[in-house]
């Protein structure tokens, strides 16, 4: 017979443990075989090419509006004045060198470090050429374009700033520019002024790739004033009729100035042949820009040599054109009165107006040929160098006192003129 503790236990006060026993068990997973495994990974490396790629895509889609959005600070152009010549220091006992003897390799020695001098210079120019309108088919079949050489002159922190001859600006209104390493990149104009024929375009640094960055370098404005009549040069840049030309050659002349409204420029004249149409850079050999090769130099003259206008007497109008700055202008073409015309012919000192430009700021002043002007804004001036230095110093839309000396039956008489200082862009 069963005990009272077996008959006394129901089917519902069975024990937890035994009850649920089956909630116990242990549910393992399949196991996952090889080549599922080896898909998995093959389906998440896809993923993650996808993904990278993608990644990259929205980098370089973003990356000019980020470099535009978070770019540095405009940096003003400055651009260093020259340091006067020291001079060297003889000595009574001349050392004695020996003859150097010179042979055709020393003739190849010389060519190849002037080729090297030449390559490296080339870093720091450009090419600049407009944008057509139509398809220019004589450039596509004979690889020559319409367009002028321009040398890298500043880096302002947001844009890479190119200046070349203003002929190019005709009729254009976008420009593409090539750098040396064949890369062409969209420029804007970022000033241009008309009397010096100069102006400065501009390609947003952010817009460059690393590579161009590689081949490409500002070049320096050298002291042209040093320069003299003997001195090897490199001219480099469209002067033959396309946009890769070089050649060597010596300075014949640096005594004569070409004239421009209110003021003039040296001329550094070579006797490297060049296209009358042409533009380039002249370097010295130490890599220096020292002058800017242009058609408009003697522009009536009859021998096609390189002609340049030296590179320190337009320092300051390339500095204002740099920083998108007008350049003063006021109008006149002027000779300074030499000590022999003041004793022979009673003249005062100051600016002799030869011609003055039709619809130009002194015009609208009334000041007319044959005037002479002794003061601008106060300052006297007495050489071409002092009133173009004065005009440069005043701002476009200024009102400036001009003080002249004008001929009449009597002799001189003082006249005075406001003049409303203008820009020629």
């Amino acid at each position: 017979m069963p005990n009272d503790k077996e008959q006394n236990l129901n089917p519902e006060e069975e024990p937890e443990e035994k009850k649920y026993s089956f909630l116990q068990e242990t549910i393992k997973s399949k196991p996952i075989s090889r080549q599922q495994l080896t898909r998995q990974l093959i389906r998440m490396a896809v993923y993650g090419v996808i993904l990278g790629a993608f990644a990259c895509l929205g980098f370089f889609a973003l990356k000019p509006w980020i470099q535009d959005v978070f770019r540095g600070d405009l940096e003003t152009v400055s651009i260093p004045e020259d340091e006067e010549p020291q001079e060297e220091q003889t000595s009574d006992e001349e050392i004695q060198e020996p003859a150097v003897v010179l042979d055709a390799s020393s003739y190849e020695q010389m060519m190849e470090s002037m080729n090297e001098r030449a390559q490296e210079a080339r870093k720091g120019i450009a090419y600049i050429e407009p944008v057509a309108a139509s398809e220019n088919w004589n450039a596509r079949l004979t690889g020559i374009s319409e367009g002028v050489t321009g040398v890298i002159t500043a880096d302002n922190g947001q844009e890479l700033l190119i200046l070349a001859d203003n002929s190019v600006c005709a009729d254009a209104r976008e420009w593409t520019v090539t750098f040396q390493d064949s890369s062409t990149y969209t420029a804007t104009l970022k000033k241009r002024d008309t009397n010096s024929g100069l102006a400065v375009f501009s390609v947003p640094r952010g817009a460059v790739t690393d590579a161009t960055w590689a081949a490409i370098k500002v070049s320096v404005l050298g002291n042209s004033n040093v320069t003299k009549q003997g001195d090897v040069v490199m001219a480099l840049g469209d002067m033959f009729g396309y946009a890769d030309g070089m050649d060597y050659g010596i300075v014949s002349s640096t005594e004569y100035k070409d004239a421009i409204y209110d003021g003039e420029c040296n001329v550094i004249s070579t006797d490297i042949p060049a296209d009358a149409d042409g533009t380039g850079i002249l370097f010295n050999l130490e890599g220096e820009v020292i002058g800017m090769i242009s058609p408009t130099v003697w522009d009536d003259r009859e021998s096609s040599v390189v002609n340049a206008y030296a590179i320190s007497d337009m320092k300051s109008v390339i500095e204002m054109l740099a920083n998108g700055d007008s350049v003063p202008y006021i109008g006149l073409y002027g000779t300074a009165v030499t000590n022999e015309l003041q004793e022979t012919q009673a003249m005062p000192a100051g600016i002799y107006v030869v011609d003055v430009d039709p619809d130009s700021p002194a015009m609208e002043a009334g000041i007319q040929s044959g005037d002479i002007i002794c003061q601008v804004a106060g300052e006297d001036v007495t050489s071409i160098g002092t009133y173009q230095r004065a005009v440069l110093e005043t701002e476009t839309g200024d009102m400036v006192r001009l003080i002249g000396q004008r001929r009449g039956t009597d002799g001189y008489v003082e006249v005075n003129f406001t003049v409303t200082v203008g820009s020629k862009e």
